[in-house]
């Protein structure tokens, strides 16, 4: 069943912004299109959204590959496989709504402990919690990006996008896969998901702008408020 004009229309311009957003920064397709997709297709999330978000990081990896730290990834990704089963766990048997508010409130203090030190440590150990995380909250609720992007805070602009373009890229795909498994990926959303992914394309090369003012000095500030914006979106929405 194809996905209605509305969709298209309203779905697709979020996911537009979205993908602005997250060429520039690093993550934030979710961020931005969850919150409207959830609450006015309800039924084709996680899924829609998931498909959608594994464009924009293939994108970025041509671009910055290079730039990537592939030693921290490798713990991440230990953490993503043991988060993404219970990820989908969640969507499974649990309350939306609870899992949304308990991700929303965990970021806003993995925030308020960054900002009130100065710093997170980048270790395997936090690596690996920020992996579990991500997984839990990417394949349950689409936006698993704050963990990871608080740990590379400090780093310039193309190596935050360039890590967490491999991460999101394999973490997605095995968010994809493993709801398919499962039986929790219904066709409607694979559809919808793949009808928002030239908008996804388009935002991508409009970033161009955004990403060489933020590449200026900017990324961190960019960074830490859009993991404020993430868990605000997450708590509110979820509070509706």
């Amino acid at each position: 069943m194809l996905p209605s004009t509305l969709f298209l229309v309203v779905g697709g311009l979020a996911v537009l912004v979205g993908a602005i957003v997250q060429s520039s920064i690093g993550f934030g397709v979710g961020v931005v299109a969850t919150p409207v997709v959830a609450l006015l297709f309800p039924d084709l999330m996680p899924g829609a959204l998931l498909v959608a978000a594994t464009v924009t990081p293939m994108f970025t990896l041509v671009r910055e590959v290079r730039h990537a730290d592939l030693g921290g990834l490798g713990w991440a990704f230990a953490g993503r496989l043991a988060g993404t089963p219970l990820g989908v766990w969640v969507v499974a048997v649990l309350s939306a709504r609870g899992m949304g508010l308990a991700a929303g409130s965990l970021v806003l203090v993995a925030l308020a402990v960054t900002v009130s030190s100065g710093s997170v440590p980048r270790n395997p150990a936090t690596l690996a919690a920020a992996g579990v995380f991500a997984g839990l909250g990417g394949t349950a609720t689409a936006i698993g990006g704050p963990p990871i992007a608080l740990l590379y805070q400090r780093e310039s602009g193309p190596r935050v996008r360039g890590t967490l373009a491999i991460f999101f890229t394999v973490g997605t795909l095995i968010s994809l896969i493993t709801l398919v498994a499962v039986h929790q990926m219904p066709g409607r959303q694979l559809v919808a998901g793949l009808a928002l992914t030239p908008f996804v394309t388009a935002g991508f090369f409009a970033a161009g702008p955004l990403r060489r003012y933020l590449d200026g000095g900017r990324t961190r500030l960019a960074v830490l408020g859009l993991v404020a914006v993430s868990a605000a979106v997450l708590i509110v929405r979820n509070l509706i």
